[in-house]
């Protein structure tokens, strides 16, 4: 089981361990619920360090990323994130990313940390058809970075102490390189995935120690608390965003998943699947992804199969949670054309019963 540059910080807190993606990582501390209100009314801290990072180098760079992604990377510019995904060649979704433009001929890829054998598998194979060098112009990183992720309110307030430049007013999703409480060349990005704002803040592992009691020292008088993957769970759940693997995957387009935002169907961004993604768009998909609330009373979880009102099978849940801040019982899930619109009836079968339920808007929380 792998260890991150922070794993010790979480046992000494006494954090709840389990293996996730290959690693040991801090399940919960004090309570999902009380983690999740700390994210959302002040700023809390997140071990990321088991997510992926890939460069992309070289004059290859750009043309690598843009066939790869259905985003259209010619609007990045220096400094700026794009969210994006990597399609299939079979019409699904290999993975999910963040592609950071460093300058116009380097990239940095991050990926879902289940998913990073699978993503550089599927980046050196498409690397060597277009020539690029691996292990050199496509190099995997992930062993060596460790990534704090610190989420709320008063998260750049915070971290404004330790940082040696202005970060409160960056625009959302753009990244500058930084010194933070002493490191050099940190990448400060405000991103995240929780939808209270804050910021990513990646380092190389041997500077993990000094970057976590740094963050924790400046985020002290702010009610700083560390937060568990479950509570990141339940947080991007309640904003209506994908967990790879759950809402989406190889089975499933992002057309479908309600990620057309993402799949730029613009002149010279030909990407893997654009015809087969264009024509759906066009003809409109027989399933998509749409968020629910029930109206009874159950929790829905993944795999829990969606039905009509007379029992028969239009679809199935993907996630699903008591929503801290909604106090409602929400959840996502691929549901059958016909049953889009908003408060559309539906029923979820909860150990053998059906539960009624309402399609409703995403998100379903609003920071």
């Amino acid at each position: 089981m792998k260890r991150t540059a922070f794993t010790s910080f979480h046992e000494e807190l006494g954090a709840k361990m389990a293996p996730f993606a290959g690693y040991n990582m801090p399940i919960e501390y004090t309570g999902i619920n009380g983690e999740h209100k700390c994210v959302r009314e002040k700023l809390g801290v997140f071990d990321v360090s088991h997510m992926g990072e890939f460069w992309v180098k070289g004059p290859k760079a750009f043309s690598f990323v843009q066939k790869l992604t259905t985003n259209d990377v010619a609007a990045l510019s220096n400094g700026k994130v794009q969210y994006s995904c990597f399609p299939n060649g079979k019409g699904g979704i290999v993975d999910d990313l963040l592609v950071y433009q460093i300058d116009s001929e380097t990239y940095l890829l991050v990926v879902n940390a289940a998913n990073i054998e699978k993503d550089w598998n599927w980046c050196c194979k498409n690397a060597e058809e277009m020539g690029l060098e691996v292990g050199t112009e496509l190099y995997n990183a992930s062993d060596e970075i460790c990534q704090l992720a610190v989420q709320g309110p008063l998260a750049l307030k915070a971290m404004q102490k330790i940082v040696d430049r202005p970060i409160e007013d960056m625009e959302y999703y753009t990244f500058q390189k930084v010194t933070i409480a002493g490191i050099e060349n940190a990448i400060f990005s405000t991103t995240g995935y929780t939808g209270s704002g804050g910021c990513e803040i990646y380092v190389s592992n041997e500077d993990g120690a000094k970057l976590w009691n740094a963050v924790m020292e400046a985020g002290k008088e702010f009610g700083i608390q560390p937060i568990g993957l479950a509570a990141r769970d339940t947080l991007r759940l309640e904003v209506g965003f994908c967990l790879y693997g759950n809402d989406i995957d190889d089975d499933h387009s992002p057309i479908e998943a309600g990620l057309g935002w993402i799949t730029k169907f613009v002149e010279g961004n030909d990407f893997i699947d654009r015809e087969f993604f264009e024509k759906q768009q066009e003809e409109k998909p027989k399933r998509r992804l749409k968020g629910f609330e029930l109206i009874d009373r159950g929790i829905a979880r993944h795999g829990y199969k969606i039905e009509d009102a007379e029992g028969n099978e239009i679809g199935e849940v993907t996630s699903g949670t008591m929503a801290p801040m909604v106090g409602k019982s929400i959840g996502l899930g691929y549901v059958k054309e016909g049953f889009y619109k908003l408060d559309t009836e539906i029923f979820i079968r909860v150990r053998n019963k059906a539960v009624k339920a309402k399609i409703t808007k995403i998100p379903f929380y609003k920071a």
